[in-house]
């Protein structure tokens, strides 16, 4: 029979879900799995009708990192290579998407699980999440996942996950910033619909220009950072939603967004 798909893409609404659907191997970033991610990612990501994605997982665990099968000593350097870069590719496109990527995390995140959840825009965690990059126990530093992790996260509570392989809860992961919100289990749904929705009634070229600027000057010193930024906002005006915008509050009347 043929082999189920590693993931399932759904769309409604302008926001479309994508499920890590392999709850038997822990939903486990193999190469297929990730090949599979970064098509339903990818998929006609310019129409207008999407707004905003959603990366959720079946089962109770959201992701468990690599397959480790994937990368014993029977396979080369370059099937490794492989693995790594793909989901170096699939991390870094996350952010390059011209639409919001909301995590919606509901159990367990670990090493590449945990670089995928800080790789997103926003990630809502229900109470009972945990995430760590284990990796160090096993011989294997998580240093990929320490790239995302290092940069949601302040330094020393990066290195203490990365040096322990000791788990934060949902809420010290609120604290420190890896998640947006803790919300309970039979709430995480209805919170991430929530967001998705409030995005929805955005400009979605205006939200493209936003989040592509917050990436680029982020990592700017603050005199680069205004400089890119009072650009940006120069050309946000040159949008026509720019100006719809402005005259629609004018006017006090609700925009009519031609996204």
């Amino acid at each position: 029979p043929p082999a189920e798909p590693l993931t399932e893409r759904r769309q409604a609404g302008g926001v479309r879900t994508i499920v890590l659907k392999n709850p038997r191997r822990r939903n486990a970033l193999s190469l297929p799995m990730l090949q599979s991610l970064r098509r339903d990612l990818l998929h006609d990501v310019r129409s207008r009708e999407l707004r905003v994605i959603v990366i959720a997982a079946e089962g109770p665990v959201f992701c468990s990192g690599h397959d480790l099968k994937e990368l014993s000593s029977e396979d080369d350097v370059k099937h490794h290579s492989q693995v790594f870069e793909l989901c170096a590719e699939v991390m870094t496109l996350i952010q390059k998407l011209p639409v919001p990527v909301i995590a919606k995390v509901n159990g367990l995140a670990t090493a590449a699980g945990c670089q995928l959840v800080a790789s997103c825009d926003i990630a809502v965690a229900s109470e009972k999440s945990q995430f760590a990059t284990p990796g160090v126990n096993i011989g294997l530093f998580c240093s990929t996942p320490a790239v995302a992790l290092g940069r949601s996260l302040p330094r020393k509570v990066a290195l203490e996950m990365l040096f322990t392989g000791e788990p934060l809860s949902a809420h010290e992961a609120l604290m420190h910033g890896l998640v947006s919100k803790v919300v309970p289990e039979d709430k995480l749904e209805e919170e991430t619909m929530k967001i998705s929705q409030k995005i929805c009634e955005s400009s979605k070229s205006v939200l493209a220009l936003g989040k592509a600027t917050f990436y680029r000057q982020i990592t700017q010193d603050l005199d680069t950072a205004y400089k890119i930024t009072t650009k940006v906002m120069v050309d946000n005006l040159t949008l026509r939603d720019g100006q719809e915008g402005i005259e629609a509050f004018v006017q006090k009347r609700k925009p009519v967004w031609s996204h």
